[in-house]
Order: C-alpha cells, then sequence, then structure tokens
C-alpha cells in the first residue's frame, strides 16, 4: 500500500473514528496526522521485532521437538526389537513348559471334573445334613485355571475318603427337622450311611438347595415304619432296616406312587358308578347265597320228614299241594303240584337277572370311562401339544382305571351269578324231582286200585 494510500486512511480514521479532536486548521490537522503515523510505524516496528523474536524461539523449540522425535522413534524401534525378541523367548518358554508339564496338564483335567463331581456327590449326600459346606473347596478347585497345589489335592483326597467312610455308618445326632406343617424343631436324627435318614419313627429327605432335612410328606408302608422307629430305638445289636441303595431316589418315588384311594379317585364319576354297582352285586349276591343256603337246609330237613310238610320251605309247600288233592284224578294232581312248582321257581331264581344285568354293565362302564379318559387325553394334546407327558397323564389314568374297575366288578359278579345259579337250580331240581316223584306214587295207587 503506497503512503498516499496510507494518509488517506488515517485522514479518514481521524475524522470518523475520534470525533472528540478537534482540529483548528488544516496544520493541526496535518500535524496529528503525522503524529498519528509515526506513532503507527514505532508499533509496527516493535511488532515486527517480536515476531522476529518469537520466530526464532519456535524454530529452536522445532528443532528441539524434532529431536525429541528423532530420539523417541529410536527408541521405539529399540524397543519393537526387544518386545520380537521378547515374544520370541516366552513362545519357547511355553513351549519348554508345556514339555516339561506334559502329564501334568492331564493330571490338571482330570484333578478338576473329579473335583465337580466329587461336589455334586457331596452336595446331594445325607452326610452333608451332618457336616455341611464340604463341597465349597471343591467347587473353587473345579473352576480354577491354574494347576491345583499339594494341599488342594489332599483336600479332594480327605473328602472322598471321608464320604465312603460315613457311608457305613449308622450314626445319630441332633439336627433340625422341617415337619409336614412347615415347622422346624430340633430333634434327634438317625442316619443309616448314605442311604437313609429317620425320625420319630419317619423317614427324611435331605434337600440340598436348602441345606434342611424335611419329613416325607407320604411315608412307606407301616412295616417300614416299624423298622425306622426300631432302629432309633435300638441301642446295641443289629437292628433289621429298609435300605435304599439309590440314596432316596427309589424312596421318593415309592412314596409318590398314588394309594388304593387315590386309584380310585383316578376315575372319577365313571370309576365311582362301576364301586356302586359292584357293592350292590355283591351284597345282593351274598345276600341270596344267604337266603338259598337257609332255603336249602329247610327242604333237606323236609326230606327228612316228607310225611309232615311245612309251609316255611318250597318243599313243604309242594308237598302241602298234593296233600291237599289226594282225591283228585291224576291230571288235576299233575296241575296242582306243577303250578305249586312254578309259585316257587321265581322265589328262588329272584335276583338272577339283576346280578347277571350287572356282571354285564360293569365292563361296558369300563369301556365308558376309557373313552372317555382317551377324549380327555386327546383335548390336553390339541391344547397343549405331546411335550409334557403330565397333562395327558390324568384321561390316561382315568381310562386305564376305569378299565381295570369294570372288569374287576364283571369277574366276581359273574362267578357269582353262577354260583348263586347254580344253587338255584338245585333247589329246583329237587322240587321237580321230588314232584314227579309224587306224582308217580299218585299215579301208582289209582292204578292199584
Amino acid at each position: 500500500m503506497s503512503k498516499l494510500k496510507i494518509g488517506l486512511v488515517l485522514l479518514f480514521a481521524a475524522l470518523f473514528c475520534a470525533p472528540a479532536m478537534s482540529a483548528q486548521s488544516l496544520d493541526t490537522l496535518l500535524k496529528q496526522v503525522k503524529q498519528a503515523k509515526a506513532e503507527e510505524a514505532r508499533l509496527n516496528k516493535q511488532r515486527e521485532a517480536e515476531f522476529l523474536k518469537n520466530k526464532k524461539k519456535q524454530e529452536q523449540l522445532l528443532a528441539t521437538a524434532r529431536e525429541k522425535l528423532a530420539a523417541e522413534k529410536a527408541r521405539g524401534e529399540s524397543l519393537k526389537q526387544q518386545f520380537d525378541d521378547n515374544e520370541k523367548k516366552l513362545a519357547e518358554a511355553e513351549e519348554t513348559l508345556e514339555r516339561r508339564q506334559g502329564n501334568l496338564g492331564e493330571l490338571f483335567g482330570v484333578v478338576r471334573q473329579v473335583a465337580g463331581d466329587v461336589a455334586g456327590i457331596l452336595d446331594a449326600s445325607l452326610v452333608t445334613s451332618q457336616y455341611p459346606g464340604r463341597s465349597k473347596e471343591l467347587v473353587r478347585m473345579s473352576n480354577e485355571k491354574k494347576l491345583p497345589s499339594i494341599p488342594e489335592l489332599e483336600e479332594l483326597w480327605y473328602q472322598m475318603q471321608h464320604e465312603m467312610t460315613e457311608s457305613g455308618k449308622v450314626v445319630k445326632y441332633m439336627d433340625s427337622v422341617v415337619s409336614v406343617d412347615g415347622t422346624e424343631n430340633q430333634q434327634e436324627v438317625v442316619r443309616v450311611g448314605v442311604f437313609n435318614t429317620v425320625s420319630n419313627g419317619k423317614f427324611l429327605r435331605y434337600l440340598s438347595e436348602t441345606d434342611q432335612l424335611i419329613v416325607l410328606p407320604r411315608q412307606p408302608a407301616p412295616r417300614f415304619l416299624r423298622m425306622a422307629e426300631d432302629l432309633q430305638n435300638a441301642t446295641t445289636g443289629p437292628v433289621p432296616m429298609a435300605v435304599d441303595p439309590s440314596r432316596g431316589s427309589i424312596l421318593n418315588l415309592l412314596v409318590q406312587a398314588p394309594d388304593l384311594k387315590e386309584r380310585v379317585a383316578q376315575g372319577k364319576e365313571v370309576g365311582y358308578i362301576i364301586i356302586g354297582l359292584a357293592a350292590f352285586g355283591f351284597l345282593l349276591a351274598f345276600y341270596r347265597m344267604i337266603a338259598l343256603g337257609i332255603t336249602s337246609m329247610k327242604v333237606r330237613s323236609q326230606l327228612r320228614h316228607a310225611d309232615a310238610p311245612k309251609k316255611n320251605n318250597p318243599l313243604g309247600r309242594v308237598l302241602l299241594s298234593w296233600y291237599e288233592n289226594q282225591d283228585a284224578d291224576l291230571e288235576t294232581l299233575e296241575r296242582k303240584v306243577d303250578e305249586a312248582v312254578i309259585k316257587e321257581v321265581p322265589k328262588l331264581q329272584r335276583g338272577l337277572s339283576i346280578l347277571k344285568i350287572l356282571a354285564v354293565i360293569a365292563p361296558l362302564l369300563g369301556l365308558l370311562g376309557t373313552v372317555t379318559g382317551m377324549i380327555q387325553t386327546f383335548q390336553s394334546i390339541t391344547l397343549f401339544g405331546t411335550g409334557d407327558p403330565k397333562l395327558m397323564a390324568g384321561g390316561i389314568s382315568q381310562a386305564l382305571i376305569t378299565t381295570v374297575l369294570g372288569l374287576m366288578a364283571a369277574i366276581p359278579l359273574t362267578f357269582l351269578h353262577a354260583l348263586v345259579l347254580t344253587r338255584s337250580k338245585a333247589l329246583v331240581q329237587v322240587l321237580e324231582e321230588q314232584s314227579a316223584g309224587i306224582i308217580a306214587r299218585h299215579a301208582e295207587k289209582l292204578h292199584s286200585k
């Protein structure tokens, strides 16, 4: 920019930017412009001097930074070379370690696996109810990534030996037992190895999740309970005791098996109807057996005293019809005697038709229950699929139980019907034989006349 242009700029700047400045004349104004110019030149020189000074300083800093960069690059190359050398040494050391470890690596895997297996066994063992917290160290050992130490291996061996030793002992100790109603009491517990635990004559179950002994909601047969009570009361000598070799699994399945009442309840309404009809049929059959037995006794007594007929038995009433019509002709007497026999037959065969009908209806009702149960099963399959067999168990149980109940009712009812029918026919045959004899004697009497 030329000096003229600079002067014009300064002039306008003085006119517009400094209104407070008053100019008496052009000389004064010129003088002020000159002074401002001189001041501006001084400031520019000062700025140039400072810039040159800073420039040199920046050059020095740049040179220093370049020196440091070169040094760091050299150091980086050295470290990279050292890292590569260390990587090679580390690979060689790992190879040497792996080669020298040899079977120790396999031992480490076996120890981890065995520690985990033994920890699972100890958690579910009845011995843990007496000695809680035995598996903590083994669980930690099974999760470690390093080789086990000698004390850890000794701990694994000790816990295995301890479990084997306790499995052959019958021990009494005090422990907390949860009853069926949920109350928890401190009482004496008898542990038979790792197989059974009993208390107060009842079998217990160990819950590893809560570390508690609970009374089984359903106990096994009374003879097993008596064994448990005798064992707990014994002080010396051998005592017979039921042992569960599956460590409680068989006992749990045994107590879960439904009893007779529950099995009957699985038959639902059809099952109860079958049982009701069977009970009615049994009562009717027994009643008819007793009635026919009494009648048979009376008939045998009447056979021994045929000359003194009585009205309390069928044969006596048939004989009375003969005594009342002794003077009648043969045809009339025959009709009277046949009439008396015909009157007695329905009484002797009373209830036979009902027994026969019940024997036929019972298996049909069982078949009805079977069909109903299968319909329920197919409905469950339609709604929930076949993923859970328990959803189908109710219908299948009803089908099978009703079939069993129907057959259990039909078989004895058929047998009882045959037995009652045989006795009834025997009495009817006696009446027919005696009536035929009466007519024959009457005919012989008339012929002799």
